[in-house]
């Protein structure tokens, strides 16, 4: 149920990060126009605890999801022109996406998610650790938001150095918690 007329993703570019990591295989690629309908799929299992207990029949979550997925894909395309829109994959299967923004002053994550079943595997570990990697060889910061109700990424990131930039926002309740990460040898300012 996606619109004819969607954005199409950027032409790629090659990002700074390294496209293999270590032990848990994974790839990344330029994301297509073909690749919209398994990122439906995706961006459905993201919120799929959270509307578990909402009364609708399915067919009125799948399209209401369809329609998120919509609205969240053309403001990051509006918002991050320049950024690198990246397939994971996993034995040349798509496993999830990676977008991140290399044109400000730090580096941003955009966005990371993958797939249930490749959740708690490594794999975003080794993604953001090859990202950590390109901006420490750059002398760049990298930070990312996180909704603060997103436990397991929480920890993750917290496990990866990243620390909570605004402590007004975890206070306020806000959704998301903005956060950090800086290269050894340089201050968090």
């Amino acid at each position: 149920m996606l619109p004819a007329t969607l954005a199409p993703f950027p032409p790629e570019r090659r990002p700074a990060l390294a496209g293999v990591a270590g032990d848990t295989g994974w790839q990344w690629r330029a994301l297509r126009d073909d690749d919209l309908p398994w990122l439906v799929q995706l961006y459905a299992s993201t919120r799929e605890e959270e509307l578990r207990s909402v009364p609708w029949p399915d067919a009125a979550k799948r399209q209401f999801l369809s329609q998120q997925f919509v609205a969240q894909h053309q403001h990051y395309l509006a918002r991050h022109p320049r950024a690198h829109y990246l397939a994971i994959l996993r034995e040349d299967q798509p496993v999830g996406r990676f977008y991140v923004d290399e044109e400000g002053e730090e580096d941003l994550i955009v966005d990371i998610s993958l797939l249930p079943s490749s959740r708690g595997t490594g794999i975003g570990t080794a993604v953001i650790g090859c990202q950590q990697q390109a901006c420490a060889g750059r002398g760049r910061a990298l930070r990312l938001h996180v909704m603060q109700h997103n436990h397991a990424a929480l920890r993750l990131y917290q496990r990866m150095g990243f620390v909570a930039t605004s402590a007004a926002a975890a206070a306020a309740g806000e959704l998301y918690l903005p956060m950090r990460w800086e290269p050894t040898g340089r201050p968090l300012s």
